[in-house]
């Protein structure tokens, strides 16, 4: 455990004369973000146990990285190449993902925004550059957005989609973080109501 005496001599790596200033003062020590791949076992099939719920595991730099059945059924992650894997690219480029959306444009904000503040959180600024660079070249929309320079967290609250065959599925998020691993967050959409939950099954069968 690392308490004073510890960080005066050596904590996690970090230096520590100047971890120890940074916190005496109420200064958080540097973050420096550390890619890992994929997750554990026992975290897939907590996504597997949400039978009915969308639910997925996203990066720091928004790839997406493990997800559910439902999620798959409900937001087609299933049939993204693995490349393609993340929720910016699939917003910013796919005409079905943006077909879904009520307000397109709320959501694309959102996201950059939470993107943004995601990736300085976790001082994970220079490993997303290449992925800035790309969308700001080839999507007009994101450079705007990007220019407006919004920070906010994922957090939580509600979202609808357009349903298959007409008609709205409601859903509230809520986005969580992993223990022990800092590059991740667990988004979970739960159905509004039991009609939601009943229109998520019908997708899944």
């Amino acid at each position: 455990m690392c308490w004073t005496a510890s960080l005066v001599r050596s904590c996690s790596g970090l230096s520590s004369v100047s971890t120890f200033s940074s916190l005496r003062w109420g200064i958080p020590p540097e973050v420096r973000y550390q890619a890992k791949e994929g997750v554990s076992p026992r975290l897939q099939r907590v996504l597997d146990a949400l039978e009915s719920i969308p639910a997925f595991v996203k990066s720091v730099t928004w790839d997406l990285i493990a997800w559910n059945r439902a999620a798959a059924a409900v937001f087609g992650y299933d049939t993204l190449p693995p490349g393609d894997r993340n929720i910016l690219r699939k917003i910013f480029f796919d005409p079905k993902a943006r077909a879904k959306q009520l307000d397109w444009q709320s959501v694309a904000r959102f996201a950059v925004a939470a993107f943004r503040a995601d990736t300085a959180r976790a001082g994970a600024s220079a490993e997303v550059q290449a992925l800035v660079e790309e969308l700001r070249t080839l999507s007009p929309e994101f450079e705007a957005i990007w220019r407006e320079n919004d920070v906010h967290s994922y957090g939580e609250g509600t979202k609808k989609l357009r349903y298959p065959g007409g008609g709205l599925l409601e859903l509230e998020y809520s986005a969580f973080s992993v223990d022990g691993r800092p590059d991740l967050s667990l988004v979970i959409y739960n159905p509004a109501t039991p009609k939601d939950a009943e229109r998520i099954r019908a997708l899944i069968r």
